[in-house]
């Protein structure tokens, strides 16, 4: 027996029926940092991998693991070397979809394997000790970069700039950014500037765990890439009655950060934003963001990094995914179907994390109060994944990641694509190359309601 509880191949001594929890992200103690301790870990966890192989298919860092085992002298873990570990940790985009849908033996199983968290903290190492490239550490800059880029004068310069295949030629070589990735689009007229006014006076209709009262934490994305996204938002949420303000001065979510394992960033983060969305929970508002990435941050993330933050905690009880509320909404009889047009068919991608939120299908149940409206949802990676489908170093990668999404978009022949995530629903277009115009599930149902 090896010290997982396996024999040589992984076979488990027990099965594990219980519904998965998680551990908090020990990130503070000085064992998480301790780089013997860390490979320790990597080739425990490596070892019940290799012998289960359940998620060969899930993304690109199975296969590289598997590959490595399979290539050793021994064609077992103990005969890859160490300092190839992390070029498993590379292929890693922390979807967390392994350990939410695959893997059997995360905790409570006495196993307790994490894989998602284990190569958070294989990134985290990574960083302290060595940092990241210039062209990275932009990318994760996210509301560094929109304030700049949307600045007026110099907006329409970027968007120009991000057109010309000369200076995304030097993008590549200066950021590492895939000279043919599809990168997006900065506005001036930002969803801040856009929704100035709050209906902070307005009588509120408490139902199920909402309060009937939201302050929208726009995001960087959706603040200066994709502010009509934000404005739709706002715009079902009044139609239904439920008083919208935004949250004012917050900073990234963190997210671009932890992808990275700049940890010490996330924290400085969460302490600019926490003041801000107590003062709004405290005020009986809800929290909401529509990208499934900034929910996934203040509900899961930031909660297991600061396990005894009663903020964070009381901002994670606040924090909701846009349909999730809406179906809450609708259980209570609250939810206007005063539709004015069908939709008719939709190809709905649902985004790896929505998908591991355990929210279920909100979208597509949403959608499909629609009249005359048929919903095909796909759940399958798109192979954005942050900023791995742009790197120069794993585009080609993502395109290969995105193939099937994009056939399966293809073969719906729907009269429209959407996905939660914006970001994917932009990478998916691209692939198919056929002049698809992306849109969000948000913006069809204002377009349903006909406001």
């Amino acid at each position: 027996m090896n010290e997982a509880g396996s024999n040589d191949r992984g076979t488990p001594r027990e099965g594990n029926l219980e519904a998965p929890t998680r551990h908090p992200l020990d990130w503070t103690s000085g064992e998480f940092w301790n780089h013997a301790g860390l490979d320790a870990e990597l080739e425990r966890v490596f070892e019940i991998c290799h012998g289960c192989r359940r998620c060969v298919s899930l993304c690109h860092a199975f296969p590289t693991l598997f590959d490595l085992v399979d290539e050793s002298t021994t064609m077992e873990v103990d005969g890859v070397d160490r300092a190839d570990y992390g070029k498993v940790v590379e292929q890693c985009y922390l979807c967390d979809l392994c350990y939410q849908t695959k893997c059997p033996y995360v905790p409570p199983h006495p196993w307790n394997v994490d894989f998602p968290h284990l190569m958070l903290r294989a990134k985290a190492v990574h960083y302290r000790e060595h940092g990241a490239p210039l062209g990275a550490k932009v990318l994760a800059s996210t509301t560094a970069v929109g304030r700049l880029a949307s600045i007026p004068v110099v907006v329409e310069a970027v968007n120009w700039g991000n057109r010309q295949p000369a200076l995304r030629k030097a993008m590549e070589g200066t950021l590492g950014v895939h000279r043919d990735a599809q990168v997006p689009e900065y506005h001036a007229d930002t969803a801040k500037r856009r929704l100035r006014a709050d209906d902070s006076g307005q009588a509120a209709i408490a139902a199920g765990p909402t309060t009937g009262k939201v302050a929208i934490f726009s995001t960087c994305y959706g603040n200066h890439n994709r502010p009509q996204m934000v404005e739709d938002l706002a715009a079902v949420l009044r139609h239904n009655g439920i008083a919208v303000k935004l949250v004012r001065r917050e900073q990234c979510c963190g997210m671009p950060r932890l992808e990275l394992g700049d940890l010490d960033t996330v924290a400085r983060y969460k302490e600019r934003n926490l003041p801000l969305l107590l003062d709004a929970v405290e005020g009986g508002w809800d929290l909401m963001a529509p990208i499934p990435s900034c929910v996934l941050m203040f509900k899961q993330e930031l909660p297991l990094m600061f396990p005894q933050d009663t903020g964070v905690q009381r901002v994670k009880r606040a924090f909701f995914d846009p349909f999730d509320y809406l179906m809450h909404r609708h259980r209570a009889g609250l939810l206007k179907v005063d539709f004015a047009q069908p939709l008719g068919t939709v190809a709905l991608h649902a985004p790896c994390h929505q998908r591991v939120q355990n929210i279920g299908p909100r979208t597509k149940q949403i959608l499909e109060l629609v009249p005359g409206t048929t919903v095909t949802a796909i759940e399958r990676c798109s192979g954005h994944d942050g900023t791995y489908g742009v790197k120069k170093a794993t585009y080609e990668r993502a395109r290969r990641i995105a193939r099937p999404v994009e056939a399966r978009v293809a073969q719906a022949g729907a009269a429209h694509f959407a996905s939660d995530c914006p970001m994917a629903a932009t990478h998916i277009a691209h692939g198919l190359d056929n002049g698809t115009d992306p849109g969000h599930p948000l913006s069809l149902l204002r377009r349903a309601y006909g406001i």
